[in-house]
């Protein structure tokens, strides 16, 4: 059976008249971490300087270190730091740079958000992440200098003088708690702008010790490899959309590869501007078992090809999902992470989406649904997670809270787990040179029946790879 995605356009522009109500309460922005006082907890320190301390600037250059004051390692790729500022207007939009850093600026990077509590000094934050590659801090050890920078996207003249992070005297590294730092999504260093604290105790980390789950590394060695089909995958080659009319799935577009000890799977779409030639890909569970509980992901997604113009309508996946079995019938289900690196279905920039879906009818198109959304880029590697109970369905990046959506989405029959990567159309980059994009994944986890914090799902992975465990699947058949 076919599970694959049916081009969802217009679906983010029109919803039936019965779910409205339930979008608009339940379609929510991108809520903020938690702030906690200024002592090294878990050990880590943030230090910053500024190379650029005007009251205004052409850009801003936050200078910025991560010490690890504790007693234990601490893995990068679980730290994340904020740096607070207020916009130079409300629809000023910025952009991230890296000029030089020891752990190398390919392993840093650096998104936008906005504050649910603006307040006089901050109303937006750049966030800096780092990647497996980047290895993890040594008792003692910091990432020596990250030279980062952000600037509008227009270039016109930023002012930093009413930044909360800003510190203009700062010319030498020192600790400074107006960045914070956030380690699996709890708050160990700094003070977040006032109204942004935390509003529930923190959460436990320690993972259920059973239960049934599924957790897969992606160890294999080609799309071939006999290990794929027999731990419960299938690497789509059937026609069929969604995306564009003539394109077809490429399995051999789907590779694997060791990166930084881990094993990764790389979805590569492509196209010369026809439907002949472009190449879709996907990868998802041939069982449909999948229901309450928690999914997650880490994905990395692209702003730009790896080869060849830029400006597709790609879009990056990781999603659940059952057949519609008729128009609108009301026993289908799929929740969505979408990232639109190049905007799509009316929006001009990057977007990322996260979706419940009640039901749909293709013809006349009609969709009951929830969404949120945030636009920003998402570039990079990123900590995906949504958990289905018996209430409600709750999205989450990078350990914060991105979306919650009610009831009247939950699902009423299993779905299948699903990775993949296409283009809605030709139409937002004409030409007729060759292009590829990658997706990349590291792992994929569900636990059944269990709703797990971010914080849960990151030591339950840490457990599998501690144990050198690369394939498990517990989940009963439905």
């Amino acid at each position: 059976m076919n599970t694959s995605r049916r081009n969802p356009h217009r679906s983010r522009l029109r919803t039936a008249a019965a779910s409205a109500a339930a979008v608009a309460l339940a379609a929510t922005g991108l809520a903020t971490l938690p702030s906690s006082a200024s002592a090294a907890a878990d050990g880590i320190v943030v230090q910053y300087r500024t190379s650029a301390s005007g009251a205004s600037a052409d850009q801003s250059e936050p200078w910025l270190k991560v010490r690890n004051a504790g007693s234990t390692s601490v893995p990068l790729s679980g730290v994340k730091v904020r740096y607070y500022f207020k916009a130079d207007s409300p629809s000023a939009a910025y952009r991230f740079a890296c000029s030089w850093a020891v752990k190398g600026c390919a392993n840093i990077t650096g998104t936008f958000g906005t504050l649910a509590n603006p307040t006089a000094t901050a109303d937006r934050y750049l966030e800096i992440g780092f990647t497996a590659g980047a290895g993890s801090l040594a008792p003692g050890a910091d990432t020596g200098d990250m030279q980062l920078r952000f600037h509008q996207s227009s270039w016109a003249s930023l002012v930093q003088s009413d930044d909360y992070s800003f510190g203009p005297d700062r010319t030498a590294y020192g600790d400074w708690s107006k960045v914070t730092a956030h380690v699996n999504g709890a708050t160990v260093w700094g003070e977040a702008p006032g109204g942004n604290g935390p509003t529930d105790p923190p959460d436990p980390t320690d993972p259920p010790t059973d239960g049934p789950r599924l957790f897969d590394d992606f160890n294999y060695s080609s799309h071939t490899d006999p290990k794929i089909n027999a731990n419960g995958w299938s690497v789509r080659s059937n026609s069929g959309g969604p995306g564009v009319p003539g394109a077809t799935w490429a399995p051999e577009n789907v590779t694997f590869a060791s990166q930084s000890g881990n094993s990764v799977m790389n979805l590569e779409t492509s196209t010369a501007g026809t439907g002949a030639s472009t190449k879709h890909t996907e990868v998802l569970t041939k069982s449909m078992k999948f229901k309450n509980g928690t999914y997650a992901s880490r994905v990395k997604f692209s702003d730009t090809p790896r080869s060849g113009p830029d400006g597709d309508r790609i879009v990056q996946t990781f999603f659940t999902i059952n057949d519609l079995k008729a128009p609108m019938a009301d026993d289908y289900a799929e929740y969505d992470f979408e990232y639109l690196p190049n905007g799509g279905w009316g929006e001009p920039a990057n977007i990322l989406y996260t979706t419940s879906w009640e039901t749909y009818r293709p013809d006349p198109w009609e969709a009951v649904n929830a969404h949120s959304e945030a636009r920003q880029s998402y570039a990079g590697w990123h900590d995906l997670v949504v958990t289905i109970d018996d209430n409600q369905i709750t999205y989450y990046v990078d350990g914060q809270h991105f979306g919650t959506h009610g009831a009247a989405y939950l699902p009423e029959r299993p779905m299948s787990i699903n990775f993949n990567q296409w283009l809605i159309d030709l139409a937002g980059q004409p030409s007729t040179t060759p292009r590829a994009y990658d997706q990349q994944v590291d792992y994929v986890l569900h636990v059944k029946d269990q709703v797990l914090t971010p914080s849960q799902v990151n030591a339950m992975v840490g457990a599998y790879r501690s144990a050198g465990t690369s394939f498990e699947d517990t989940v009963p058949g439905s």
